[in-house]
């Protein structure tokens, strides 16, 4: 999966401010020359996924970890969690509308198994249509990130 990471910029905010201060243009890197000593300063911002950018790929992320086999929603809310490095965390509300919207769809079905601890737990598997479905988003995406790329700006 592409690496959405999004630590290390420099806010539009933190750019706008440096082009009112100076009276030029975009600065060349994000670092910028704040106090006059002639050394960079480069603030760094550690920022979560926002739910509204994700919410389309949503179900691309749960059906990719379904892929392999199949699993319930802890599992895959912590392997969200785990493979985001803590950047994007899915809500519950948003993970099992995503179970029920993709199993109408018919992306994947649901089943139950007692867990090892006895607890009776839903499992979701995908099915053929969930797995063409997955490599539609994916296709989808790849043209997503071609065009949005073209109004991204390099800050570093």
């Amino acid at each position: 999966m592409t690496d959405v990471a999004m630590s290390g910029v420099v806010t539009t905010d933190e750019i706008l401010t440096e082009k009112q201060s100076t009276g030029e243009g975009l600065p060349d890197t994000a670092s910028a020359d704040r106090d006059g000593t002639g050394e960079s300063k480069k603030k760094v911002m550690h920022m979560n996924i926002s739910s509204d950018v994700i919410r389309g790929y949503n179900d691309t992320i749960i059906l990719y970890l379904l892929l392999d086999a199949p699993s319930y929603g802890y599992e895959i809310s912590r392997r969200i969690r785990e493979l985001s490095e803590e950047k994007y965390v899915i809500k519950e509300t948003t993970l099992y509308s995503a179970f029920t919207r993709m199993e109408k769809n018919g992306y994947i079905e649901s089943f139950y198994q007692t867990a090892e601890n006895g607890k009776r737990r839903t499992y979701y598997k995908i099915t053929e249509s969930g797995r063409q479905y997955y490599q539609e988003k994916c296709a989808e995406w790849q043209l997503t990130k071609e065009v949005v790329e073209r109004f991204i700006l390099d800050l570093e």
